[in-house]
């Protein structure tokens, strides 16, 4: 983190969110305004964890052979040959990913989900681990596309970033006088994969996963949670993957809390970034101003966290 501070002034919540996603092999989304250095962000943990990075700048003439490859013909061989494209490697910025057209961003729903992309009548799998993290303007800006739901899906996290303030905006412009700070690395690909594995085996206990579960069927059935109000706003609640990424999202930032084990308030803190593009908002919301943070809000004030004897977990 030290060594990222060198380049990022202030974001601590998006700094935590991107660690989160990385220790739990999760996709992440990052949205913005422009110039709120969410691609310096990502390069530079890029520079500080090692391993293979590629990026992508998405543009509305961009094409899906563009991102996963295509076959080539080789006239003088008489055969074809598969050309893979920049998502074979272990960190991938798709930068302004609204930028682009559906078909294009579809594109990544496979290697997204099966860590696999299929060229052809073969298929290849990419390196590991393989994290996406995307970068997209709100969709108000001129010139973006809405992400399709089932791409939306497969992002572990969608994480707004907001204003620096004036006094973390001062130490950016100082620095912009400077000249940049080299990054070291820090921490290699292959023990990403060590602080994986220790995250995946961090103890979850079932009062925990319920929490989780209740905050997503929240969504689905508003009224039997006490948010009937919210009921017209919502066309489709969370799926499954709300819960499980919940889950899996508490694991990592218990382990970077210095924890081996989650509580319910790991939980708490992520909803948010877990499940805010996860709900598919009705017309009606829209016409009453009500975002999917707003509904979430009422849902974790609704939903009670369980108390757990931690004396008891640990002896365990």
């Amino acid at each position: 983190m030290f060594e990222i501070k060198r380049v990022i002034v202030g974001q601590e919540a998006m700094l935590e969110r991107v660690f989160v996603a990385l220790l739990s092999s999760g996709h992440l989304l990052i949205e913005g305004v422009p110039g709120l250095a969410k691609t310096l962000t990502v390069k530079t943990i890029a520079d500080v964890l090692g391993g293979s990075f590629q990026r992508v700048q998405f543009t509305p003439d961009l094409v899906p052979a563009d991102l996963v490859g295509t076959r080539i013909y080789r006239p003088d061989h008489g055969t074809f040959e598969t050309e893979r494209g920049p998502v074979f490697c272990n960190l991938l910025l798709a930068d302004e990913i609204n930028r682009a057209p559906a078909k294009v961003q579809s594109a990544l729903l496979e290697v997204m989900q099966e860590r696999q992309v299929t060229i052809g009548l073969q298929t290849f799998p990419v390196p590991r681990p393989f994290l996406v993290m995307a970068t997209q303007n709100p969709i108000e800006s001129e010139g973006t596309y809405p992400l399709p739901e089932a791409q939306v899906d497969r992002f572990m996290m969608k994480v707004l970033v907001d204003y620096p303030i004036p006094a973390e905006e001062m130490v950016v412009v100082q620095r912009s006088l400077q000249r940049p700070a080299e990054v070291n690395q820090v921490l290699p690909i292959e023990e990403l994969e060590r602080f994986q594995r220790l995250a995946a085996d961090l103890y979850v206990d079932r009062a925990v996963a319920e929490y989780a579960i209740a905050l997503a069927n929240s969504t689905r059935h508003p009224a039997k949670y006490g948010i009937a109000q919210h009921a017209p706003h919502i066309a489709f609640g969370s799926s499954p993957r709300g819960s499980i990424n919940l889950v899996h999202a508490g694991r990592a930032l218990a382990l970077l809390r210095g924890r081996r084990y989650v509580l319910p308030s790991d939980v708490y803190d992520l909803a948010k970034d877990v499940l805010r593009h996860r709900l598919v908002l009705t017309y009606q919301a829209l016409a009453d101003g009500v975002t999917s943070d707003l509904i979430l809000e009422a849902a974790l004030k609704a939903v009670p966290q369980p108390r757990i004897e931690l004396a008891q977990e640990l002896s365990a």
